[in-house]
């Protein structure tokens, strides 16, 4: 199973503090992002085509909108940018790296 984001797959599986099974958080079914170039630059095809699913419905949109780095990587297509950046089947191997390519493109959001 691909991953997909750790608030998409609470969802998924009807919300809850009991939603995933002991030891999935992280793994191999959820992804706990942190900041949003980060999960442009490393997660699977699958789970950025799903923020972006889930991000399209206006009302959904109003909301995320308000958060700068929603906006930047999701709305304004930053995050694409620094998908294209990265080979996501050869990734550095330190995320220092990956940060700091991403800083000097001037897409890194906080």
């Amino acid at each position: 199973m691909d991953q997909v984001a750790l608030p998409l797959v609470i969802h998924g599986l009807g919300g809850g503090r009991d939603a995933l099974p002991s030891g999935f958080l992280d793994g191999t079914h959820s992804c706990h992002y942190r900041l949003m170039p980060l999960l442009f630059a490393r997660e699977s095809d699958h789970l950025v085509d799903t923020l972006r699913e889930v991000a399209a419905p206006n009302k959904i949109k109003k909301v995320l909108k308000e958060y700068t780095p929603f906006k930047r990587m999701i709305y304004q297509k930053r995050g694409q940018k620094v998908r294209d950046m990265f080979d996501c089947d050869n990734l550095p191997r330190k995320e220092r790296q990956i940060r700091n390519r991403i800083k000097s493109a001037g897409l890194w959001e906080r």
